[in-house]
């Protein structure tokens, strides 16, 4: 008999894990009720769960509050991670700003060996954030983002072998770097001896782990601790550029139980010069070549990009470009009322780039046409209508050639989510000769299966869908174009993120459930109208939107990152909360904030406070029908109102909103002078008058309300009592600038990230109007740029913003597209000239009646002197630094007219780009600021032939503003320079001035 053993089986091999232990610190200061928390990737991290995350304890270290946790992990243990501000619920309070954390272990760690990661919250406002985003390192610094060195991986790295030296400590050294010239590399070094002794040939290289991420390991001796070392870039020659700022500090844990094998250094950023750059901002439509037809065009921007290289600008900013053909008619100018967020506008189509075969009856059916559109301003019909008519005619000839090529073919299966709802959404309105998709018939509601049979290509109409295939291939292959020209010469193209869509557009039709379209967006009375603003499009619904992690939005982020690496958030205010407007409305004025927490029936009774419908209703008495209508108020009030009582009126049902009032006065056009000027007079006071409430009762519970924006400007509420009035002010102050703070907070928390990190495209916030106090610290968090136009200061008391102030996470401008030009505001008002002129300019003589150059360029050169970012301005107030430019009437230039709704965007500049780039005047002119202000290096910027410029020394020049100047920048040249002649003698070491240091000489 046998033991019973099966000898014939080999019992299996289990290979022991081992465990290591992670201890994470970081110093970070915090409110009672706060806690830290990481999560991540790995289980032991919470899977990005939260609540599941990894709970940190505080110690204090000296005056420094730490946050730590110990983790056991395995040998093998690789994660992402980030740091989470919570609450004792895991509510999140707030995430560090920056991309996620990476961290993995190396082979050959013992068993047991503790790991220390020092890690520091990553700041929003960190100059350097921005350098993560593709307008940095992809774009401006790309070439030298293009590192020719091998990255070094963990298996090949001579440090795994030395891991477990008993003497010695290894240390892993971190930092981001996204700042590199061509042939350099990062490097560490400092007063240990395996760091050099802070000789720079002895400095330690680093290696590119991915993205801007270098990191080098390196054995330390505890003897060698504390530690004190720096970063510096060192390229082929030996030549160093330091980081700025102290030397950095590390120090073993003496008092651990268990001491270090390995610490995980995360440095950040390195420290260099804040990085500053200037742009130019113009419509599509606006721009004037040789080659467009009737308006500015998608390839036209190539020439556009050329002046910005010329001129030491790097970046373009533009206007919406989306499809806006809702009306068929010039109302559609209006470049933010999208029919589609994501189709590209034909107005901007190259008609002549359609084909590479194009007959020649064709050729010159689009030359007699772009020669019969070579007018003053925009004909918005005739060109739309022209370059559509022409496509089709192109369409017909090459549509089999175009739809069964692999680069058509890969654009529709990629686009095809929006592409066939586009199509089919123009097909229907073509066909019902309307936008309003609830007049369609039973394709008022859209269903996919709906869109499958009208997008079938066996339909009888399938030509008419496929056409918009084919014109929106073009149009992206177009921009696409553009695009990559830009990236190659190292600008970044800036688009614009509207904050609405038309209620009549493709994406109300194929999501409705996302939009409240019972409402309307606007903006409460500011400086560009007293009445506010209606702009007419539905509101959100958040609520919905959230279901699928706003799906929608991000696919829009998504689509516009296959253009521009950078975009401006159209009124960001919006994903705080909005202004939102009965759908009955006409003006802006009699609006509420959505969300917002309303003022209570209790509230106000709890302050003596109950005759809700004498302050909610229309407060319409005898004596104000007088002081409106004079003479003619008894045939007003006998039209218009009903008499409830002794002299107190209420309006008729049939003109009881603003709508309602503006549809029953029509004239015709024919109509006189003094008729229309009547008819007008009467619907304003009209508006007046439903306007005189004090609350607006919530249409959904009649016993909630709103109080009514500059309620106190109203007779209704001059005509209450003392007490009455104390208590509205006050409801009124806390509802405005109190109770919603911690609110909008929130929602804005849920909905900005998402857009942010649905691409890596560099986001700036339209931070203009209205501005909760709860907008600027977001913005930080988000580490998102916010805008300063000077006309309208964000600090309260300000006539005019002080660039000089700005902070650098911004965006400064003189005007912008919403506002009259600089030649234009100087022009409006004498007194605010003389103010501007001596309070801002500090200049003593009496000011100029016009904008001559030399106003202009002090006003675009305290700007580009600023701290800020980005200085970016319109094209036209560049113009004005020329006098043959200002001969059009600077009224002429104004882009938009924010208190018309009905405004035709229609700006033509005077002169095409062909002109401008051949005028090296106005390009040295503008390259002299850009250099002398510090946002451009003679050596990046291409020679001018015969400027007065050309003859200046290739080489690179390191100059900075002392504290004088307040302004910092990367090679600033001080303010005491202003001319080519001048900035040529300072290069060749003619000019002396206290003003100047010069820097490390010249490379």
């Amino acid at each position: 008999m046998g033991s019973g053993r099966d000898i014939g089986v080999r019992a299996p091999q289990f290979r022991r894990v081992k465990k290591i232990n992670i201890r994470f610190r970081i110093p970070y200061y915090t409110q009672w009720g706060q806690n830290l928390l990481i999560s991540g990737s790995d289980a032991l991290l919470g899977n990005w769960t939260v609540a599941q995350g990894q709970w940190m304890t505080p110690r204090h270290e000296g005056e420094s509050l730490v946050w730590q946790a110990l983790i056991s992990v395995p040998d093998h243990f690789e994660t992402q991670y980030n740091y989470c501000l919570v609450d004792d619920k895991f509510n999140v309070i707030k995430w560090e700003a920056g991309s996620r954390r990476f961290l993995a272990l190396p082979q050959g760690i013992e068993d047991g060996a503790t790991v220390d990661v020092h890690d520091s919250w990553q700041v929003g406002t960190s100059p350097e954030i921005l350098m993560t985003r593709s307008a940095f390192k992809k774009v401006l610094f790309g070439k030298g983002n293009d590192h020719e060195g091998k990255e070094i991986t963990v298996e090949t790295s001579p440090f795994v072998s030395e891991i477990n030296v008993q003497d010695s400590v290894a240390v892993r050294f971190k930092v981001n770097c996204s700042r590199l010239e061509s042939g350099q590399t990062v490097c560490v070094l400092g007063s240990a001896s395996s760091l050099g002794k802070w000789d720079n040939e002895a400095a330690v290289p680093l290696y590119r782990v991915g993205g801007s991420l270098w990191q080098a390991e390196v054995m330390i001796k505890r003897a060698d601790f504390s530690l004190r070392y720096k970063y510096i870039l060192r390229n082929r020659a030996g030549d160093v550029v330091p980081e700025l700022g102290a030397d950095r500090e590390l120090s073993l844990d003496t008092s651990a139980r268990m001491p270090s094998t390995l610490i995980v250094v995360s440095d950040g950023f390195f420290r260099a010069r804040p990085w500053r750059g200037a742009g130019i901002a113009v419509p599509v439509f606006s721009l004037r070549t040789l080659d467009d037809v009737g308006s500015g065009e998608y390839l036209d921007l190539k020439l556009m990009i050329d002046l910005a290289v010329k001129s030491g600008m790097r970046l373009v900013q533009l206007l919406p470009i989306n499809d806006t053909s809702v009306n068929g008619m010039w109302w559609d100018s209006y470049p933010y009322s999208s029919l589609s967020v994501f189709a590209l506008h034909p107005l901007y189509l190259r008609l002549q780039a359609l084909s590479k075969n194009l007959p020649q009856d064709i050729k010159e059916e689009i030359e007699e046409i772009r020669q019969q559109l070579d007018l003053k301003e925009v004909d918005y019909e005739a060109t739309l209508a022209a370059k559509l008519a022409i496509t089709k005619k192109v369409f017909l000839l090459e549509r089999d050639e175009v739809f069964s090529s692999p680069a058509f073919q890969q654009y529709f299966e990629e686009n095809q989510g929006w592409l066939k709802p586009y199509s089919a959404f123009c097909f229907l309105r073509d066909l019902f000769g309307t936008s309003d998709h609830s007049q369609w018939g039973r394709f008022a509601v859209f269903s996919n299966e709906k869109l499958e049979r009208l997008t079938a290509p066996t339909s009888h109409h399938y030509s008419a869908i496929a056409f918009n295939y084919y014109l929106q291939y073009h149009l992206h292959t177009q921009m696409v174009e553009v695009a990559e020209y830009a990236r190659m010469n190292r600008v970044v193209l800036k688009g614009d993120l509207p904050i609405g869509v038309d209620r009549n557009s493709v994406d109300t039709w194929v999501a409705p459930t996302l939009f409240r379209m019972n409402a309307s967006t606007g903006a409460p009375p500011d400086y560009f109208d007293r009445n506010g603003q209606n702009w007419g499009f539905p509101t959100y619904n958040w609520e919905e939107m959230a279901k699928d992690n706003y799906g929608w939005w991000r696919a829009r982020l998504t689509q516009m990152a296959k253009y521009f690496s950078a975009y401006r958030i159209d009124h960001i205010l919006g994903f705080f909360r909005i202004w939102e407007l009965p759908d009955h409305a006409v003006t802006g004025l009699m609006g509420r904030f959505r969300p917002s927490i309303p003022i209570s029936a209790e509230e106000l009774e709890c302050e003596g406070i109950w005759d809700f419908n004498r302050l909610s209703e229309p407060y319409v008495r005898c004596h104000l029908l007088m002081e409106k209508f004079g003479n003619r108020w008894i045939e007003i009030a006998n039209k218009y109102f009903d008499e409830t009582q002794h002299l107190c009126y209420q309006f008729k049902e049939e003109f009881n909103t603003e709508k309602k009032i503006a549809s029953s006065i029509q004239l015709r056009e024919d109509s006189p002078q003094w008729l229309i000027q009547e008819a007008e007079e009467t619907r304003k006071g009209l508006f007046d008058l439903l306007h005189e409430a004090v609350l607006i009762r919530d249409s959904e519970n009649p016993r909630m309300f709103y109080p009514r924006f500059a309620l106190e400007d109203t007779a209704s509420f001059h005509e209450l009592d003392d007490h009455s009035k104390e208590v509205l002010k006050s409801k009124y102050y806390d509802y405005f600038f109190q109770r919603q703070e911690k609110l909008w907070t929130d929602n804005a928390l849920k909905t900005l990230p998402v857009l942010m990190n649905s691409s890596d495209m560099l986001a700036c916030g339209e931070d203009l109007g209205m501005v909760p106090a709860c907008v600027a610290p977001v913005l930080e968090e988000l580490g998102l740029l916010g805008l300063r136009i000077q006309r309208m200061p964000s600090e309260p008391g300000q006539e005019f913003g002080i660039p000089a102030e700005y902070d650098y996470m911004t965006v400064c401008a003189a005007s912008c597209h919403d506002c009259s030009t600089l030649r234009a505001w100087w022009e409006e008002d004498e007194g605010r000239r003389a103010r501007y002129f001596k309070n801002v300019l500090s200049y003593s003589d009496t000011p100029p009646a016009n904008c001559d150059t030399r106003v202009a360029h002090s006003i675009l050169q305290q700007h580009l002197d600023s701290p800020s970012v980005w200085s970016i301005f319109p094209i036209q107030d560049f113009m004005a630094l020329k006098e043959e430019y200002t001969k059009r009437p600077a009224k002429e230039e104004t882009i938009n007219d924010p208190t018309n709704p009905k405004h035709y965007w229609r700006f033509r500049l005077h002169v095409t780009m062909e002109e401008i780039l051949q005028d090296l005047d106005l390009i040295a002119i503008i390259r002299e600021m850009n250099v002398t202000s510090g946002r451009a290096i003679l050596t990046e910027l291409p020679e001018l032939a015969s400027s007065p410029g050309s003859d200046m020394p290739n080489g690179e020049i390191k100059v900075q503003k002392t504290s004088s100047t307040k302004s910092q920048g990367n090679g600033v040249i001080a303010n005491s320079c202003r001319s080519p002649e001048n900035l040529k003698s300072l290069i060749n070491g003619e000019v002396k001035t206290d003003k100047l240091e010069i820097r490390e000489g010249v490379v």
